[in-house]
């Protein structure tokens, strides 16, 4: 015996497949979105800090079906000769086949590679961990932080859950004490002290899609993305403007990037929020 509601659910997902920018614009015309969101609202977050036992820091963060899991690992490294006393921060995201089909095996594709690219820009621009702070012996010793973040489901926005991911991650990070000893020229480790990594500021990405050059909405899914004629990214960084990007496509008025600041602010705080929560929740 079959449901009544089955053909009126066939020919909603035909039309979906079909003709998918039609769909979009029945809901878009009423300031709503197929999944139910209003324009400026983010899916809900997800966050579990300290995932990985064997990580210095670790983070996982699910925006919606979008899962993205962050490590810091601490290694140690010798200084480049111009800066002796600045440590490394290395960000790596990968996206591999297990997170979505679009996606190939093989070196990093140009969407990972330009992602990488981004979280390096936000750690340099936020300045949200400080080089010298990594510095064990000047000329001699620093601490090279390999931030390696992965996509376990890819359902778009990858920006806004890696830098979420990467933060948290971050102000979970404990580091060894360590002391370097001059007659041996190595470094001694307390393997039962550490100590917590000083984060200066708190860098937050907000991604919003642009649809028929004109309408704006947040934290776009996969299917979003692939009808979006451009897209925004603001990263803010406590109270103040960090980074815009905005890699072509449609232009955007400036009561549109207004809206999209003022938003970027909001998302700020509500993350920043959650941040706090489970941070003390565990200490306690």
């Amino acid at each position: 015996m079959y449901s009544s509601s089955k053909p009126a659910e066939t020919a909603k997902i035909s039309v979906r497949a079909a003709r998918p920018l039609e769909y979009y614009r029945k809901f878009l015309e009423k300031d709503v979105r197929p999944d139910g969101r209003e324009l400026g609202e983010f899916r809900p977050t997800i966050l579990n800090i300290g995932c990985i036992s064997t990580a210095e820091g670790s983070a996982l963060v699910k925006l919606g079906n979008t899962t993205v899991m962050c490590g810091i690992k601490a290694e140690f490294a010798t200084p480049k000769t111009e800066e002796p006393s600045n440590g490394y921060l290395v960000p790596n995201v990968e996206l591999s086949p297990l997170c979505s089909p679009m996606f190939r095996p093989g070196p990093p594709g140009e969407q990972a590679q330009v992602l990488s690219h981004f979280v390096n820009e936000v750690l340099n621009q936020s300045c949200c961990v400080r080089k010298e702070d990594l510095c064990i012996k000047t000329g001699k010793l620093v601490w090279v932080l390999y931030c390696d973040i992965l996509c376990l489901d890819y359902d778009g926005n990858a920006p806004d859950a890696c830098i979420l991911s990467l933060l948290a991650a971050l102000k979970s990070t404990m580091l060894p004490a360590v002391k370097y000893n001059e007659e041996t020229e190595k470094p001694e480790t307390d393997s039962v002290k550490t100590e917590p990594l000083h984060i200066l500021s708190n860098p937050v990405s907000s991604t919003f899609a642009i649809f028929d050059d004109h309408l704006l909405f947040v934290d776009p899914t996969v299917q979003e993305e692939s009808l979006a004629t451009g897209t925004v990214t603001i990263v803010t960084n406590d109270n103040d403007l960090c980074l815009v990007q905005k890699p072509g496509g449609s232009p955007v008025t400036a009561d549109q990037m207004n809206t999209c600041f003022e938003r970027a602010f909001s998302r700020s705080k509500e993350v920043l929020r959650l941040i706090d929560e489970i941070l003390h929740s565990i200490e306690r």
